[in-house]
């Protein structure tokens, strides 16, 4: 019954149903259908293929370290935000606190500055209490914020230094922007001090650069930024083994321009510090490299008239240098002879001062090698017009050191200084070298009678 009653339904030619309202043909469609499969099936493929590579892409590099994601509103508190978001709302954070402001006028963009002063103590919290894993866009976001904030030229000043070391002139500037360079500061050396920094990454951006330019600052006059830069240099030292040699090699270049060039340099005295503790890390035997800084760069810095501003600082390096390695006491000591200030009374002091450090120390080898110049130059102290630099040079006899290399080698030493301590303990205007003096000779009479006898009567001939 069904199949008579289909036998009666009209069939559609092969030529009749090739038309269609729009006038194509049944080959056209069925090409055209063919296409669309061929066209759907190449796009699932290439879909396919792009959600693998979307998935391998995540698990390399995932969503924290992906730069391209959107940026977070950098006002948005760490606290409303997941822990997957937090790295980049720091970085949001970082990019706001890029921009400068004008501190000279206080008055100037005054709310956007608040914003930024809150936006970067926002960020030390965040620092100090999650400690987080910092990725390298983040390292590269802060080394860009703290360069933008910290490297600046500063504005020339006329220094002018008095025989005595001290600066003739006004106080220090004190930078106006130290509200925010103080918590930049504060930011870079958390940033340094991270346990989970890696310092191989980490070097990329902490760069030669960034070093030198880092160096630079410690030229401000503002003491409260070199202290903090103290600390920023003495943990990149630390943290960064492959940055040293060029961090030592831009300090001797600073020190070299200072001594021979310019004299003017507002922290000599900050960057002694550090290497007083950089020296005492150095291993034995020492480099030639550190023998030559001693030699080339510590010791001239004996030359400048500002010497009493990081002589404190120089003295203790020079004593580390000696300590690790006695052998070089005897170049030393040559080479304070060679710069020991002739018109200054406050150097001669110090310079007094300093060798009695450095006699301490040495052996009795070393010292026969410089025995007669050191003894010819004491001596003339001992004559010195000026009461102090008197007295300094008689106290280097009350040291029991120093006593027992002068009477292990009175033959040669007594004949130089003889006469003029005969001479101040007869007749002296100052009590106190007049005493000393007298104490001398007593010594000397009774360790040695016939040599003093003997220079007497030298003395008496003459």
């Amino acid at each position: 019954m069904i199949k008579q009653f289909l036998a009666k339904i009209p069939r559609r030619s092969l030529k009749s149903s090739s038309q269609d309202t729009d006038g194509n043909n049944s080959s056209s469609i069925i090409t055209t259908d063919v296409g669309n499969n061929g066209f759907i099936s190449t796009y699932n493929a290439i879909s396919s293929r792009l959600i693998s590579v979307k998935q391998m892409s995540s698990s390399i590099f995932p969503a924290s370290i992906m730069s391209g994601g959107e940026m977070i509103d950098p006002h948005v508190p760490f606290k409303d935000v997941q822990s997957s978001d937090k790295l980049r709302l720091l970085i949001s954070k970082l990019n706001l606190c890029s921009k400068l402001y004008d501190f000279h006028d206080q008055d100037q963009d005054s709310t956007e500055k608040d914003i930024k002063r809150q936006t970067l103590l926002e960020i030390i919290d965040f620092l100090a209490s999650e400690s987080p894993k910092v990725s390298e866009p983040v390292m590269f976001a802060i080394c860009k914020m703290c360069g933008n904030n910290l490297f600046r030229d500063f504005p020339p000043k006329r220094v002018l230094y008095l025989p005595r070391g001290e600066k003739e002139d006004d106080e220090p500037s004190f930078d106006p922007a130290w509200s925010h360079l103080q918590l930049v500061y504060d930011i870079l050396l958390r940033f340094l001090s991270q346990t989970s920094l890696d310092s191989k990454i980490a070097k990329q951006y902490i760069d030669h650069s960034f070093i030198l330019r880092l160096l630079d600052l410690f030229d401000t006059e503002d003491p409260r930024e070199r202290d903090c830069l103290k600390s920023v240099l003495h943990r990149v030292y630390g943290k960064f083994m492959v940055h040293r040699p060029f961090i030592r090699m831009v300090v001797s270049n600073i020190i070299y321009r200072f001594v021979f060039e310019t004299e003017k340099h507002n922290g000599i005295a900050e960057l002694l510090e550090i290497f007083g503790s950089v020296i005492s890390g150095f291993a034995l035997p020492l480099k030639n490299e550190h023998k030559m800084f001693l030699l080339r760069a510590l010791v001239p810095l004996h030359k400048p008239k500002s010497m009493g501003v990081y002589h404190h600082q120089l003295t203790y390096c020079v004593v580390q240098f000696i300590e690790k390695e006695p052998k070089l006491s005897s170049t030393v000591i040559k080479g304070l002879l060679k710069f020991w200030p002739v018109t200054s009374s406050q150097k001669q002091l110090m310079f007094l001062g300093e060798l009695e450090e450095l006699l301490e120390k040495i052996h009795t080898d070393e010292f026969e090698k410089v025995m007669v110049p050191l003894f010819r130059r004491i001596n003339c102290c001992l004559r010195s017009t000026h009461f102090q630099v008197a007295e300094q040079a008689h106290f280097l006899w009350n040291n029991e050191h120093i006593l027992h290399l002068i009477m292990c080698n009175r033959h040669v030493i007594i004949p130089l200084v003889y006469l003029s301590i005969e001479q101040n303990s007869v007749n002296h205007r100052s009590r106190t070298v007049l005493h000393l003096a007298q104490n001398m000779m007593k010594m000397l009479i009774d360790v040695d009678l016939e040599l003093l006898q003997t220079k007497k009567s030298l003395n008496g001939a003459l």
